[in-house]
């Protein structure tokens, strides 16, 4: 049975879909870009290492709200506006995806809502 995850704290999505949702013990966090919390139409302010930090704490929420942690996390899909930033994002990531670090696949993209720089999903199994 699948099931939808709706974490206090996260801005609602922009369109018709979910925030994540669990299907089994897997659980499926929706792309996030670094929308600010005052105004989900708006992006942070700063650069590529503001946004991955802001994307991977929206996707520490929704995890939360099904019970899981990052270190549940088996895989991870980034999207970069720029791949020459994948040095400052692998920064960021790996502070917060320690050893065994899930599995992940980054793609360039020509454009992201909003313009943001990044957009990460992943999937945890819980």
């Amino acid at each position: 049975m699948k099931y939808a995850i709706n974490a206090v704290g996260v801005p609602a999505p922009m369109g018709p879909y979910s925030q994540g949702t669990t299907a089994g013990r897997l659980v499926f966090v929706t792309g996030q870009i670094a929308v600010s919390a005052e105004d989900p139409k708006e992006l942070i302010d700063g650069g590529i290492e503001e946004q991955t930090t802001r994307v991977i704490h929206l996707a520490q929420s929704i995890l939360a709200e099904a019970g899981c942690t990052l270190s549940d996390v088996a895989q991870t899909t980034i999207y970069l506006a720029d791949i020459n930033d994948l040095p400052k994002v692998n920064e960021i990531y790996r502070q917060y995806f320690v050893l065994p670090a899930p599995g992940r696949a980054v793609v360039e993209v020509s454009a992201l809502p909003l313009g943001a720089l990044i957009e990460m999903d992943c999937i945890a199994c819980r």
